[in-house]
């Protein structure tokens, strides 16, 4: 069982150190993530949000207004998922408190 647990663990590193291999260097300009067009030709969303965050919101800190406004919605899903595990783990060390 434990040379199992070595083999995965070494086919984990390599799959790791293979995925790293091929990122893009930091701060290449012709990365993936700095294009304004997606493969297609359609805008990429992340270049509308960089230019068009503080007219759309007035706010400075473009991560606020991602998470604020744009993603709202989802960014409340998270919070009510996160807040009910917690309702369910106060409720269920609750009782066990009082059994």
């Amino acid at each position: 069982m434990r040379i199992l647990n070595y083999i995965l663990l070494a086919v984990f590193a390599g799959l790791l150190i293979y995925a790293t291999v091929h990122l893009p260097a930091r701060g290449d300009a012709d990365a993936p993530m700095h294009r304004q067009e997606n493969v297609v030709g359609d805008p990429v969303a992340g270049a509308y949000f960089i230019s068009n965050a503080y007219r759309d919101a007035a706010t400075p800190n473009m991560v606020t207004v991602v998470l604020a406004d744009y993603r709202s919605v989802d960014t409340l899903g998270e919070v009510l998922v996160v807040f009910t595990a917690g309702v369910c783990c106060f409720l269920i060390l609750r009782r066990r408190l009082y059994d």
